[in-house]
């Protein structure tokens, strides 16, 4: 199983020291996450597009070439490209430029993002959500396969035998991230895509028989199977012992939803209550020890059989230095017995 960690590059006020950092600090840290993250092991290392002024990146292409200069063999993946108020082309330019750039380490995960803040700011519809994304995603995939494409769309001018380049050094390994809605799963396996599950609300056997029909669905199509893989998404804090992850975790967690909500109607802030339910053995979110990290992992194993796991480790106005200690513990005593088992 490949493990990695991801980030979406909040801009929140640390709720300890009420210091936060700007955008330009945000993303140096952020590189040096992902070179600590390559030294010390981890697979994959994501980054999350949003376009608004409490978060530091809107292109995580840009973000990853820089990232691809500062490591040698880290996979670079985004978290989530939001396809549906993107040009595909575009995309599929930047992301085989990056392929190129960080020599074959690059990958997209396209999703329909859960902030809705680019639809106007592109020109879009929020009504033709899903039209959109259908549509986009159709495009995304022949222009993976076809050096040059003829194809016609209701969102996007026509292409006309139009040459797509740069090519990148082999296709693009393209993912489809989902948060839950039964037909985007079997939506990835209609495609025949390997899919992301992002969980951090629900408890995790809930979401077990979506990732069964995903496969089934898949088998069912006629894919390869090397395209049939599931990677889970959720929130990680790590701690030599529970009671102090559990701890130190909270004002951040609490902080970053207080903060960052994707619609002014829901909820602001994290109960206590609701913290414990989520940070418990069989919640969505990985707060512990390096045991029980390893522990929830393979019980999620057995839900879903994955075959990635990704963290998002510095959330919420947490210092890069926590999130250094934390790459460094996880690479010393969770990396070792993941793999060892």
């Amino acid at each position: 199983m490949e493990l990695g960690l991801y980030t979406f590059g909040d801009l929140t006020a640390d709720p300890q020291t009420g210091v936060a950092v700007d955008a330009q600090q945000r993303c140096a840290e952020i590189i040096a996450a992902a070179k600590l993250a390559d030294e010390a092991g981890f697979d994959v290392f994501g980054v999350g597009e949003h376009h608004r002024l409490d978060m530091a990146i809107s292109s995580p292409a840009v973000v990853m070439a820089a990232i691809a200069q500062a490591t040698k063999r880290i996979r670079l993946t985004s978290a989530v490209t939001v396809l549906s108020t993107l040009d595909p082309v575009r995309v599929f330019q930047d992301f085989a430029t990056l392929d190129l750039i960080a020599g074959g380490r690059a990958e997209l995960t396209a999703g329909r993002g859960a902030f809705t803040e680019s639809f106007p700011l592109f020109g879009y519809d929020r009504t033709d959500y899903d039209a959109l994304f259908t549509e986009k995603l159709d495009l995304l995939l022949k222009l993976n396969r076809e050096n040059r494409v003829t194809w016609q769309g209701r969102f996007r001018s026509a292409l006309n035998d139009d040459e797509i380049a740069p090519r990148p050094s082999a296709p693009l390994s393209i993912w489809l991230g989902v948060g839950g809605t039964p037909d985007s799963a079997l939506r990835a396996g209609d495609y025949g895509l390997p899919l992301v599950l992002a969980n951090i609300t629900r408890p995790p056997e809930t979401f077990a028989e979506q990732i069964a029909a995903y496969r089934q669905r898949h088998l069912e199509r006629g894919h390869p199977e090397i395209t049939r893989r599931v990677a889970i998404a959720t929130h990680l804090h790590v701690a030599k012992d529970s009671q102090r992850a559990i701890e130190k975790f909270y004002p951040y967690y609490n902080a970053y939803f207080s903060g960052h909500v994707p619609r002014r109607d829901l909820p602001r802030g994290v109960t206590p209550e609701l913290y414990a339910e989520r940070h418990a053995s069989r919640g969505p979110i990985f707060v512990g020890s390096p045991q029980q990290i390893v522990d929830k992992v393979m019980y999620e194993r057995e839900l879903f059989g994955h075959d990635r796991f990704m963290g998002q480790l510095d959330l919420g106005g947490m210092p890069y230095a926590e999130v250094a200690r934390m790459i460094e513990l996880l690479a010393r005593d969770v990396l070792p017995a993941l793999r060892a088992l």
